[in-house]
């Protein structure tokens, strides 16, 4: 079996990405710590509709339903199995949990509600 990834698609606003980088680079931190292979987190650059082949593709922005004023962000950890990940994301959920929040101070940088997530086998690496 392959190596496995948990990938998001996520909206942030216009004026927010330096929040939501920062929240990024400690997320990284963290998972790298506890062992995920790499962590990558990448703002959108070129999400127009493409044609291929004679047919169109989807635009990003589209499916994640992104405004004029937002950005998409789409974001990958990888790691050695499913197993190995379970294992991880336990790790930083319990270091999470056992941090103090000052929830007072602080702002999500984008909505929860509007991020997809999910965790793919990978069927074919190079």
């Amino acid at each position: 079996m392959g190596k496995y990834v948990d990938g998001f698609v996520l909206v942030v606003p216009k004026g927010r990405e330096a929040d939501y980088q920062k929240m990024a680079e400690e997320g990284r931190d963290m998972w790298m710590k506890h062992g995920a292979l790499q962590y990558f987190e990448c703002q959108g650059d070129d999400l127009k509709q493409q044609e291929m082949g004679g047919e169109k593709s989807r635009a990003f922005a589209e499916m994640a339903g992104a405004s004029a004023d937002e950005n998409v962000w789409f974001s990958f950890i990888v790691f050695e199995s499913r197993e190995h990940r379970d294992e991880v994301n336990k790790k930083v959920m319990d270091e999470m949990s056992a941090q103090p929040q000052d929830e007072a101070g602080f702002s999500m940088p984008f909505e929860m509600k509007r991020m997809a997530y999910g965790g793919f086998s990978a069927v074919v690496e190079g």
